[in-house]
């Protein structure tokens, strides 16, 4: 998606090994323009699936999230990484280690927002080695539901979780797939 690699391009920063910023306009403020064209880009990329839910992790997919399924007109669920009072009955359950964060996480989503019936499409910021995924998709297994497929905005192509997931057969689409990003700059897959 030329916007988002546009975007990248003038407020990104590559901060370190493997690690983009960008947080002006993705992760920590959010470019709701630029939401709404991702959001659009999704539902053009999924029209011909059956999605009835997305599910994200909190915190950074949540927004993109919430502005994709606008397009679907389906509800969003997010994967909670702390038990919290609020929740109450079963849930599903699942570690994911935190590329950015260097921890694990306990993820959980309450059995009452996803089941069987459940045709889901999965929305996140960023594919770097794919720990993230793999618990979405786990929960996703343990629910019984059907996966559509994977949205990502930015997709990290030079590691290995883009592989992971088209390797299990599952239909992922990312809008920008960065290739490198060697002394400072950031290179795009065509």
């Amino acid at each position: 998606m030329q916007l988002l690699e546009e975007r990248i391009l003038m407020d990104g920063n590559v901060i370190g090994e493997g690690v983009l910023k960008v947080d002006s306009f993705l992760n920590h403020q959010m470019d709701m323009t630029l939401f709404q064209e991702m959001g659009k880009e999704w539902k053009r990329l999924f029209t011909d699936r059956p999605i009835n839910k997305i599910l994200t992790i909190e915190a950074s997919g949540i927004g993109i999230a919430c502005v994709a399924a606008q397009y679907f007109d389906v509800p969003v669920v997010f994967a909670k990484k702390a038990q919290s009072i609020n929740i109450e009955g079963d849930v599903y359950s699942t570690k994911i280690e935190s590329f950015t964060h260097k921890r694990t996480y306990d993820v959980i989503v309450s059995k009452k927002f996803i089941g069987p019936e459940d045709h889901v499409l999965i929305i996140d910021d960023f594919l770097a080695n794919g720990c993230a995924l793999e618990g979405l998709i786990e929960i996703v297994e343990q629910s019984g539901a059907t996966i559509e497929g994977i949205g990502i905005a930015i997709e990290k192509g030079f590691q290995r979780g883009g592989k992971i997931i088209r390797d299990k057969g599952i239909r992922l689409e990312s809008l920008a797939i960065i290739d490198s990003m060697e002394n400072g700059k950031v290179t795009f897959r065509k």
